[in-house]
C-alpha cells in the first residue's frame, strides 16, 4: 500500500517521465563492449586519452555492477571496496560500501554496503586499481575515480561520456546514467533474486520504491504466466519404473 507517508518522492520526480528505462541484456553488452573499443582504439592512435577512457568504463561497470547512483558512484573512494566473508570467492572485491548514499531533506547522506553478486566484477575492479588507476599518479589520493586535474571525476563528464557512447551506438535519450541502476534491480529481479535482497541492495526503504525500478522483459513476463499456468509434469518414482512383480512396467507419461 502506497500511502502520502511512505511515497518515495524522488522516485516520482526521476521515474515518471515513460521514456526511462532499463537497458535490455544486448543493449548493456553492446555499451559495455563500445566502452571498451573505445580504450583500444583511442591507445592503439598513441593517445593518453585512454586512461579516461579506462576510468569511465570501469565506472560505468561499477555503477551496475553494484546498482548505484550517478553521485555514490562518483565519491566512493578505493577503501571502499573490501571483503566479504561469506563470498570469498570474489576476493578483495567482495562489498562495495556506499557512503554517499541518497538522503532524505535535512539528513546526512545514507551509508550501506552493497554485497557483489556478479563474477566479472573482480575482474574489472583488480585490473583497474592494480594497473589503471596507478598511472593517474593517485598519491594520497584516496579516490576511487581520480581526475586528470582534480581530485575525482566529475559529474559533467560521466554525463557526456555515456551521452557521447550513447549516441554513437544509435541508443534512445530513455536511456541514461540511472538507467545502470534500474537495469541492476530489472536484471536480478529477472534472474530470480530475492526481492527484498535487491531492495536492501539498492537501499530502497520502500519495496514500492523497489517495483517501480523493475522494468522486466515482455519474455520475462510471458515466462513467468506459463510457468503458473501450465500443470507441473507428474514425476514418477524410478523404483516405480522398474515394473511389477508380473513383468507389467509403467512408462512415464508424454
Amino acid at each position: 500500500m502506497v500511502h502520502e507517508w511512505n511515497t518515495a518522492v524522488h522516485v516520482q520526480d526521476n521515474e515518471s517521465d515513460p521514456k526511462k528505462r532499463a537497458f535490455t541484456m544486448a543493449e548493456l553488452h553492446a555499451f559495455f563492449a563500445h566502452c571498451d573499443d573505445e580504450v583500444a582504439r583511442i591507445r592503439s592512435l598513441g593517445r593518453k586519452g585512454w586512461l579516461p577512457a579506462f576510468r569511465d568504463a570501469t565506472v560505468f561497470k561499477t555503477a551496475y555492477a553494484y546498482g548505484t547512483r550517478r553521485n555514490e558512484t562518483r565519491m566512493l573512494d578505493a577503501a571502499d571496496f573490501g571483503r566479504n566473508p561469506h563470498g570469498v570467492e570474489f576476493g578483495e572485491y567482495g562489498r562495495c560500501q556506499v557512503r554517499f548514499g541518497k538522503a532524505k531533506k535535512g539528513s546526512p547522506p545514507k551509508r550501506r554496503g552493497v554485497l557483489t553478486v556478479f563474477d566479472w566484477t573482480p575482474d574489472v575492479l583488480d585490473e583497474w586499481f592494480t594497473e589503471v588507476r596507478p598511472q593517474f599518479g593517485t598519491d594520497g589520493n584516496p579516490a576511487a575515480w581520480p581526475s586528470e586535474r582534480g581530485l575525482r571525476i566529475g559529474c559533467q563528464r560521466i554525463n557526456s561520456r555515456f551521452k557521447a557512447y550513447r549516441e554513437a551506438l544509435g541508443l534512445d535519450d530513455g536511456l541514461d546514467f540511472h538507467s545502470l541502476r534500474r537495469s541492476y534491480v530489472t536484471h536480478l529481479i529477472e534472474d530470480g533474486w530475492d526481492p527484498r535482497f535487491v531492495q536492501e541492495q539498492v537501499g530502497h526503504e520502500h519495496a514500492s520504491t523497489t517495483s517501480i525500478y523493475t522494468c522486466v522483459s515482455s519474455d520475462f513476463r510471458t515466462r513467468t504466466l506459463r510457468r503458473h499456468l501450465e500443470p507441473p509434469r507428474v514425476r514418477w518414482r524410478l523404483d516405480f519404473m522398474k515394473g511389477s512383480s508380473d513383468g507389467t512396467t509403467f512408462p512415464l507419461p508424454a
